[in-house]
């Protein structure tokens, strides 16, 4: 009798241990480092939460500010990244220009010991929506932008350099608000990823890196990106959800529902659906927040999936002013957070990630001569 194959894509295995976040099957909550997701979303702001998780603790008001100041005084671009910035393709996806960013700043500012790794995450926070924006910037006018702006929290900083229509208050916090649900949820592919890299001892940009580089697809990090292109085809409820039908009895795949972990529901959904529809009033198009529902209602009835945060989450991102390309980018600047603790976890109590694999190939082969084949 053959071995039983292990499960696929490491489902239901534990791979390590952490103290970041806890994720709960059922969906009843989602908490970092012992605070609900809903308590933080509603009373915190982004820089509490990066705190949180890099520091290991909620700054008192003086240390939140102190940490503000220093994040806000790190935002300045080095003139190479900026030089490197200007020569990546103005059609090239957002997320290759983070993981260049990233990459390219390891060259000119690398960590040095591991003792400096809140350093590096602390100026890696700052300066990726920076560069991001430099190079957002640079593409739609043409032109050079300072990108240290007075704006005194990064969601401010993201609103300021990538987003366009009126610059309120309120799509300031949702961007924070967005910030947050999106800084940490376990060991989701990227945040593993991370992991591994620094389980190799390998630096920390290279580990961003990689990070960066799982979150782009369209199965993690990307799917946000794919829920707002399904949407956006659609100009009234009653299309989208005929649309969807027709979709689903074809076998195609929505975008933006159901979760490796989750089995009931997403509770990052609920916060976003709020803001989704909460935005939706004064957007030129808002009519999408009702086209939203009515795929939710869709794939709900025909599938029993429910949507994850990547749903809600697109069409809240469209009304607050972001391109659809944008969308995982915003997600990465925020996981920034995620992965630096992560990282510095994966440190702390560090082992080499070498899981077994189970051999399904051929039994031994002769080998034949190259002139015998």
């Amino acid at each position: 009798m053959s071995p039983t194959k292990p499960p696929s894509g490491l489902r239901g295995v534990t791979a390590g241990a952490t103290a970041l976040s806890y994720v709960v099957p059922s969906g009843e909550y989602l908490r970092y480092r012992g605070y609900d997701i809903e308590d933080l979303a509603e009373h915190a702001g982004f820089e509490e939460v990066a705190y949180l998780l890099i520091h290991g603790r909620l700054p008192n008001r003086a240390e939140l500010a102190q940490y503000q100041a220093a994040l806000r005084d790190l935002r300045r671009l080095p003139t190479p990244l900026c030089d490197v910035l200007e020569r990546v393709p103005a059609d090239a996806h957002p997320m290759d220009v983070l993981r260049t960013a990233c990459s390219m700043l390891g060259t000119l500012e690398p960590e040095g010991q591991p003792s400096r790794l809140a350093e590096s995450a602390d100026r890696l926070l700052a300066v990726l929506p920076s560069a991001l924006g430099y190079w957002h910037q640079l593409r739609r006018t043409g032109r050079r932008v300072d990108v240290v702006t007075d704006e005194p929290t990064m969601a401010g900083q993201v609103a300021r350099l990538l987003t366009a229509g009126p610059l309120t208050d309120e799509r300031r916090r949702f961007l924070d608000v967005a910030l947050i649900l999106y800084a940490e949820h376990e060991f989701n592919a990227s945040a593993f990823t991370a992991r591994v890299i620094a389980g190799a001892l390998a630096d920390y940009h290279s580990a961003i890196t990689g990070a960066i580089g799982a979150l782009r697809g369209p199965l993690h990090g990307g799917a946000n990106q794919a829920a707002m292109e399904l949407i956006a085809r659609f100009n009234s409820p009653e299309e989208a959800a005929a649309g969807v039908r027709s979709m689903l009895s074809r076998k195609e795949r929505i975008m933006g529902f159901g979760h490796a972990v989750y089995e009931r529901r997403d509770p990052r959904n609920d916060i976003f659906k709020q803001w989704a529809g909460r935005l939706s009033p004064a957007a030129p198009d808002g009519y999408l927040y009702a086209v939203s529902e009515a795929i939710e209602e869709a794939v709900r009835s025909e599938k029993r999936l429910f949507p994850n945060a990547d749903f809600y989450c697109a069409s809240a991102f469209h009304f607050a002013g972001l391109e659809t390309p944008l969308f995982t980018p915003i997600f990465a600047l925020a996981r920034v957070s995620g992965w630096s603790a992560h990282i510095a976890e994966q440190r702390a109590d560090n082992k080499l990630i070498r899981p077994a694999a189970q051999y399904i190939g051929p039994g031994r082969l002769e080998f034949v001569p190259i002139d015998q084949r």
